[in-house]
């Protein structure tokens, strides 16, 4: 082979291997590209799981705190609600005075005989001393609303009195608004928070049929309720708008509405009257 010959191949095969090493490096080099940026998108993608991540752990502690705030409100409530219940018992319970608790109310229910004479809504001197003695109480729990309810038996009305009280709708309602305004006017309750309601003969807790019945169902019922109860039960103030109408006396507190047109119980329905 002459020697230029042997010269040009030995070139060309120079460059060729060139060539190779040159493909192959840039090769490497657009793999090393594509790993890097690979590297690069990984690093992002972890970086945000760890920001939601942490997104999520700060959410979790928020709700956990909540949670156990919740838990101690919810400690506090049924503790003072127990207070409550003792210091009632403590204050009230006797064989005419019974006090309850269900679903969030406590109620104090006071035989008729100890607040009112028969048929009468005037309220008695043991009667003023019991509501005091509440009163007494309430006055250590502000934010609790208070509902005064009335009940009687199912004896009509007598005649003499059917002027004033038509039936026991009024009846019931005449006294639960007595007890109502002796707590804000002798007292000292704060009137925003009470509200009388008269539920006549419709809610006994004892068969009619018995003078022992009847005379559990002659009652006037104190509701307390909770501070969760207390809160949807308020209703915005309302501002009048001009002065009150001569002879017309302003009640500061919610009165059950006697239903209109009710026919009265007959007499011979009845054993005795009222």
């Amino acid at each position: 082979m002459p020697k230029e010959t042997w010269i040009i191949a030995s070139v060309l095969t120079v460059v060729l291997l060139l060539a190779l090493l040159g493909l192959t490096s840039w090769e490497k080099k657009q793999e090393v590209e594509k790993v890097r940026a690979e590297l690069v998108e990984a690093q992002a993608a972890a970086a945000k799981t760890e920001a939601e991540a942490a997104d999520l752990r700060g959410k979790l502690a928020d709700s956990l705190a909540r949670i156990e705030g919740l838990q101690k409100e919810q400690d506090i409530v049924v503790h003072t609600h127990q207070n409550l219940e003792d210091e009632m018992r403590a204050a009230l319970e006797s064989k005419d005075v019974a006090i309850s608790q269900l679903q969030g109310k406590l109620t104090v229910s006071i035989l008729d005989r100890v607040m009112f004479d028969s048929g009468e809504a005037e309220l008695k001197p043991a009667g003023a001393a019991v509501l005091r003695k509440v009163a007494a109480v309430l006055a250590q729990h502000p934010s609790l609303k208070i509902h005064v309810i009335g009940h009687t038996d199912n004896v009509p009305i007598r005649a003499a009195a059917r002027s004033r009280f038509p039936s026991n709708w009024e009846l019931s309602t005449a006294r639960a608004t007595a007890a109502v305004r002796f707590l804000t006017e002798n007292a000292g309750v704060d009137p925003h928070r009470l509200g009388a309601l008269g539920y006549g003969e419709f809610r006994p807790v004892a068969d009619n049929a018995t003078p022992e019945g009847r005379a559990r169902n002659r009652r006037i019922a104190i509701t307390i309720l909770s501070e969760e109860l207390a809160g949807a039960d308020t209703v915005p103030a309302v501002i009048p708008r001009g002065p009150a109408t001569p002879g017309v006396s302003a009640t500061p507190t919610n009165t059950l509405a006697v239903p209109p047109g009710r026919a009265l119980p007959s007499e011979a329905d009845a054993p005795a009257t009222r």
